[in-house]
């Protein structure tokens, strides 16, 4: 079994998202649509095959019906599809995820004429590893590693990895002040001395007329979530504010909830294994 997690320029267009939702087919698991983001992130799961089938003709919708040139929203980006990562999950290996990932970057490049750029763990050099860089330098500084040399008119360009399971975790704050929320970020993401394995933004939701701040946890077992949102609550009242609410984009692994629950609750000898009704059952013949 293998995750995919493809995120797409586009938040907003029901037509658009039920278009990629068709692409999905069976492999859908889950759908998360953000309007002020302007972004959807689709999980899909599957074997090797399912997978790639279904990311190439998502990633065919995505070239067909959205443009770049019309794209407004707050969530960085550089193309139509803007990230495909693959995620190992049962019985799969990150050598699985490294071969789909190129197998799929090549495939897209050929056939759909967009320029892929390799980040995570198949990065063709160390310095282009961290998707941040790539989103910073892409075509100034590198070529891409499959496709044209130039973005694409309208879809732009892509970023195709294979990677750990990561956590899309946004923090809402009660303040409509965008600075206060940056000032956050800055103080939270490990580039600029916060928490490792955190990448950290400070947008503002115009429907809600909120800041939030907008993270990426890529070790969740060395920058818990728990520890994330205690430093954002800390920070935030440095501003006479506070957090409003938090949220998920896309899916998280149980150990990672497991473990907020245990930190909150001060929850003594906790074990997921034995004191979770589900896992429990697990174990019965």
């Amino acid at each position: 079994m293998i995750e995919c997690i493809p995120n797409f320029s586009e938040g907003r267009d029901k037509g658009v998202l039920a278009a990629l939702e068709h692409a999905a087919g069976g492999t859908l698991l889950d759908i998360h649509a953000d309007p002020d983001h302007n972004r959807s992130v689709f999980t899909l799961i599957g074997n090797e095959k399912a997978i790639a089938e279904a990311v190439f003709a998502m990633a065919a919708e995505a070239v067909r019906l959205i443009d770049l040139n019309k794209h407004e929203g707050e969530h960085p980006r550089m193309g139509a599809v803007d990230v495909i990562p693959f995620v190992p999950l049962k019985g799969a290996a990150m050598s699985d995820c490294v071969a789909l990932a190129n197998e799929a970057a090549k495939r897209i490049a050929r056939e759909l004429s967009l320029p892929v750029f390799l980040y995570e763990e198949t990065a063709t050099a160390p310095e282009r590893k961290n998707l941040a860089e790539v989103r910073r330098h892409n075509f100034a500084k590198w070529q891409p590693d499959y496709g044209p040399p130039a973005p694409h008119p309208t879809a732009g360009a892509v970023a195709v990895s294979a990677r750990k399971p990561l956590i899309a975790f946004n923090i809402n704050l009660a303040t409509p002040d965008i600075n206060i929320a940056k000032k956050i970020a800055e103080a939270v993401r490990g580039s600029s001395g916060g928490l490792a394995h955190c990448k950290a933004l400070g947008m503002y939701l115009h429907a809600r007329g909120i800041a939030q701040v907008s993270m990426n946890l890529t070790d969740y077992e060395k920058t818990p979530i728990h520890r994330v949102f205690e430093l954002v609550r800390t920070e935030a009242a440095r501003y006479g504010t506070f957090i409003a609410g938090s949220e998920l984009v896309g899916l998280a692994p149980s150990r990672a909830l497991f473990d907020c629950a245990e930190h909150f609750l001060q929850m003594e000898g906790f074990d997921s294994n034995k004191h979770v009704i589900e896992n429990a059952a697990d174990r019965i013949p």
